[in-house]
């Protein structure tokens, strides 16, 4: 009796544990989304000041498309977050691939040397970014922006690419070679398949923490390629505009999409790759 007694007080313990945490999980996920679900709400509410809900409207919708420049400015960020990503991708994979492949001296420096982009503060990061530029006569602009957004891209991109090759099966590359496949093609057949989830995992990091950038990219941009982020800030001091609601709307929609396209592609690479390499072996 006693040891059923015991049996279920523990039970009856695990049963509130799980209670506990089911209810703290989703106190956690409706202070994280609730803010954007009220944002989306009122992209459609028929009020300029959006202090109350005045009716539903797709106008600002319409103004965002028409008559807003708000659209310049996400032309420019998606500039710079873009071509900040491939440069990120190309070199931190190389990067990847040298650190763990290949001994060589000060490896340990370069690897501890990663984690500094991603520790310091981004307002150091700018200041010095800013001041590196104003020393080498660099122009501010897009090019600028661009160059320090790889800056702090790339060690994000290698430590997800070292934690993704980390699992690999070098055997499968060696048996390639054997069989008589060269570097060049045991690489695009063998090696970039099993890479693909790491580097559209890569990827998207590197776009979100781009595109998402105000701090780095309030130093280094200039005064005709300024990014969404950066003109929302400078609109808080007079009062965001309704079309703000609307075109952030659609940017969780686009994000929304892309992250159930990753998973999707994810899962159809990984397939492929297992018959890529029994169909080769």
């Amino acid at each position: 009796m006693e040891e059923k007694k015991g049996l279920s007080k523990r039970l009856r313990r695990k049963r509130l544990g799980r209670r506990l945490g089911n209810c703290y999980a989703f106190c956690v996920f409706v202070f994280i989304y609730i803010p954007i679900i009220v944002m989306i709400v009122f992209s459609f509410n028929n009020q300029r000041n959006n202090y109350y809900w005045n009716g539903f409207t797709l106008k600002w919708y319409e103004v965002l498309f028409t008559e807003s420049d708000l659209l310049g400015f996400l032309v420019n960020s998606l500039i710079v977050a873009i071509t900040a990503t491939v440069i990120s991708i190309v070199i931190g994979v190389l990067g990847a691939m040298g650190l763990m492949r290949f001994e060589f001296k000060l490896k340990q420096t370069i690897n501890s040397a990663l984690y500094i982009p991603i520790v310091i503060p981004e307002v150091v990061l700018g200041i010095s970014l800013l001041m590196l530029y104003d020393l080498a006569n660099f122009p501010l602009g897009l090019m600028s922006m661009i160059l320090a957004h790889a800056t702090f891209c790339i060690p994000f991109v290698v430590i997800i690419m070292r934690g993704r090759m980390s699992g690999m099966d070098l055997s499968v590359e060696e048996a390639s070679q054997d069989l008589g496949a060269n570097r060049i093609t045991t690489f695009f057949r063998i090696t970039l398949p099993m890479l693909v989830p790491g580097i559209l995992s890569s990827a998207f990091m590197s776009f979100t923490l781009s595109i998402d950038d105000v701090i780095i990219s309030n130093f280094v941009s200039g005064p005709y390629s300024t990014t969404l982020p950066v003109k929302i800030l400078s609109m808080v001091k007079v009062g965001l505009k309704p079309e703000v609601n609307a075109l952030t709307s659609l940017m969780v929609l686009v994000l929304l999409l892309g992250i159930i396209l990753n998973n999707v592609v994810q899962a159809f690479l990984k397939k492929r790759a297992s018959t890529n390499i029994k169909t080769y072996f």
